[in-house]
C-alpha cells in the first residue's frame, strides 16, 4: 500500500480545502496507482497543513513569497 503524505500551505486551499484536497488526492491516486501497478484504493493520501507563516524557503517565509517581498 503506497502512502503518499502531502504538506501544503494551509492559505493555498483555504478558500475551498475539502474540494481542493478531494481533487488533488484523486489525481494523486491515480498517479500512484498507474505507476506502481496497484488500485487506487490501495493508496493512502493525507495532508498537513502547515501556516504560510510557518513555511520557509530559505531565509524568506512562503508568506512573504506569496506577497512578492
Amino acid at each position: 500500500m503506497p502512502f503518499v503524505n502531502i504538506r501544503i500551505v494551509r492559505e493555498v486551499i483555504s478558500d475551498n480545502p475539502e474540494t481542493k484536497k478531494t481533487a488533488i488526492a484523486n489525481k494523486v491516486s491515480a498517479a500512484i496507482a498507474e505507476a506502481a501497478g496497484v488500485p487506487e484504493d490501495a493508496v493512502w493520501v493525507v495532508f498537513e497543513e502547515v501556516a504560510e507563516v510557518d513555511w520557509y524557503v530559505g531565509k524568506k517565509r512562503v508568506k512573504e513569497l506569496r506577497a512578492g517581498s
